[in-house]
């Protein structure tokens, strides 16, 4: 076998080898996403977002004293 045959089946094999952790890994984050999602990012919904729009409106904006 030749130097050059031996690079080029290690090199399909490195390849190969890349391409299935590159799927496995894109799976993974996929699914962490999926499920992330399926749990709103962890966001609080039963409380509300506590925001009380009284507190910060402008009072005495353009009176004349």
């Amino acid at each position: 076998m030749t130097p050059s045959e031996s690079a080029e089946i290690e090199a399909k094999k490195t390849f190969e080898g890349f391409i299935k952790w590159s799927k496995v890994t894109f799976y993974w984050i996929m699914a962490i996403l999926l499920i992330l999602a399926a749990c709103d990012f962890g966001t609080d919904k039963k409380t509300g977002s506590q925001y009380n729009g009284e507190v910060y409106a402008p009072m005495n904006m353009g009176v004349n004293k």
